[in-house]
C-alpha cells in the first residue's frame, strides 16, 4: 500500500475518535512499518493538532519509527534487571557490530536496533527480542550468533 493511501485509511478510521491520535499512528505504522515524516502535516490537520504536537508524540513513544525498519528488528531490553546483568555492555557491543545507534538500521539493511524497557524475561537477563522471538541470557557471543542468522536470510 502506498504511504499516502495508508495514511488516508488510518485517518478515515481514527480521526473522529476521541483520543484517536495514538490509534491512528499505530494504524499507519502497522500498515507501512513506520510513520512517514511527510505524513505528519496531513495527520495533524486531520486531528486538529499542530505538526509539532504530532511529531512530539511520534518522538516520545519509542515504538514509532520515522523510517522503514530493516529486514529484522532487534530490541535490547534496557530495564533494570537486564541492566544489572550487562545490557549496557550488550548494547555497546551491538552498536559496534552493527555500526548504528538506537533507532538506526545497519548499512546492509538487515537489522534495525531498538530499545525496549521490559520483555518480562528478567530471570534470563539480558534479554533480546528478534522480530517476535525472545532470546534470553544474551552476551556478546550469543548476540553475534543471532546477528549472523539475521544476515543469512538476505
Amino acid at each position: 500500500m502506498a504511504p499516502d493511501d495508508a495514511v488516508a485509511v488510518a485517518i478515515g478510521l481514527h480521526a473522529q475518535r476521541p483520543g484517536g491520535l495514538l490509534p491512528l499512528l499505530h494504524e499507519v505504522q502497522d500498515r507501512l512499518g513506520y510513520v512517514p515524516p511527510e505524513a505528519v502535516a496531513t495527520i495533524a490537520k486531520a486531528m486538529s493538532l499542530s505538526a509539532a504536537e504530532v511529531h512530539g508524540v511520534i518522538r516520545f513513544y519509542h515504538h514509532f519509527r520515522q523510517a522503514p525498519a530493516g529486514r529484522h528488528v532487534v530490541r535490547i531490553c534496557l530495564a533494570e534487571a537486564c541492566q544489572a546483568m550487562g545490557a549496557q555492555r550488550l548494547l555497546q557491543h551491538a552498536r559496534e557490530r552493527l555500526g548504528v545507534e538506537l533507532h538506526e538500521t545497519s548499512a546492509d539493511g538487515a537489522v534495525t536496533l531498538e530499545p525496549v524497557y521490559c520483555l518480562g524475561n528478567c530471570a534470563c537477563s539480558p534479554a533480546v527480542l528478534v522480530d517476535n522471538d525472545l532470546v534470553g541470557r544474551v552476551d556478546a557471543g550469543r548476540f553475534d550468533e543471532v546477528l549472523a542468522l539475521c544476515r543469512e536470510d538476505a
